[in-house]
């Protein structure tokens, strides 16, 4: 059986104006290294759909979403932030990428792929319940994970997150939900600013120094993120897959290299294979340097897919 890729071509269409890093060529750049890697070739290809307002509203309020629909502009750009904007597209991308988690949940859940991995646009995980920032307008994987907690009927979702920033958005979804249990490794002192406050049992949040590297991010996975995910128990892990914690990225500085993220998916599969059949789901997040996201990407994919 193989693994799920999960992706749109309307996920391209949104942009945030030349220049903006959060841009369309980082999924080609993705898929192209798949591609030429032969990865691919072990792969199944979904179309993302189109997440529904009942799908959406289980992690965020319904006014945020008719709000989004709302602001959406006939032309140019509505600004939410000075990083984050809306064009006449992103409505549409943004319902994609949230509904790829939800069908890599149900593709997963009901044993059709064993594992999936959402090459999608606009990012997630700084949207709270309600609030767009930080590129992100839907947070995707919160979406994905109340769809199976809420329609799947799982008691246990584990949320794995290391992208250099601190997942806001889905702290504030999750935060004192005993259902799921939040992992995030990030970069103290950036963006969003937040993480290394106490937000409760269910948050194993561990902030890093700038130019940590590669000791210590994978001492705090072996340290704080394994004790915690082994007392869990998962029966379905999630990942927030974000690559610009990579040497070469500008957008963070902990000097993390292709093999950290190689390592990192090798220790949430072996959390997988020991407590949830080896299910796991993961969405794209940060990763801006282009080069380094398609290798880093490709790395993950890789160990996912328990390719050879």
């Amino acid at each position: 059986m193989l693994t799920a890729y999960i992706t749109h071509p309307d996920c391209a269409r949104h942009e945030m104006g030349a220049g903006h890093p959060e841009c369309p060529e980082r999924l080609s750049a993705i898929h192209e290294r798949l591609l030429i890697s032969g990865l691919l070739d072990y792969m199944v290809p979904y179309d993302a759909p189109l997440a529904t307002d009942d799908q959406l509203g289980r992690a965020h309020s319904l006014a945020h979403v008719r709000e989004l629909a709302a602001a959406s502009p006939d032309e140019g750009h509505h600004q939410f932030d000075p990083d984050t904007s809306m064009n006449r597209y992103t409505m549409q991308a943004a319902r994609r990428a949230a509904g790829a988690s939800v069908l890599a949940c149900d593709l997963v859940l009901s044993g059709k792929a064993p594992a999936a991995f959402c090459c999608i646009r606009p990012p997630g995980h700084h949207a709270g319940r309600a609030a767009a920032m930080g590129f992100c307008f839907f947070n995707n994987v919160a979406v994905g994970i109340r769809h199976a907690l809420d329609v799947h009927g799982l008691q246990r979702v584990a949320l794995i997150d290391f992208d250099v920033h601190h997942g806001n958005g889905s702290a504030d979804i999750f935060k004192g939900d005993e259902r799921v249990l939040m992992c995030s490794i990030f970069e103290k002192g950036i963006y969003p600013f937040s993480g290394e406050e106490d937000e409760g049992p269910n948050m194993v949040n561990v902030g890093l120094r700038s130019r940590s590297g590669s000791d210590a991010f994978r001492a705090a996975v072996i340290h704080q993120w394994l004790p915690a995910l082994e007392a869990f128990a998962p029966e379905l892990i999630y990942i927030s897959a974000g690559f610009d914690g990579h040497r070469e990225d500008d957008m963070g500085n902990l000097a993390l290299v292709e093999g950290d993220y190689t390592w990192v998916t090798q220790q949430t599969m072996a959390v997988a294979q020991r407590h949830c059949r080896g299910r796991v789901i993961s969405c794209l997040e940060g990763g801006y340097a282009l080069s380094a996201l398609a290798r880093s990407a490709a790395a993950h994919v890789k160990v996912l897919m328990d390719a050879d």
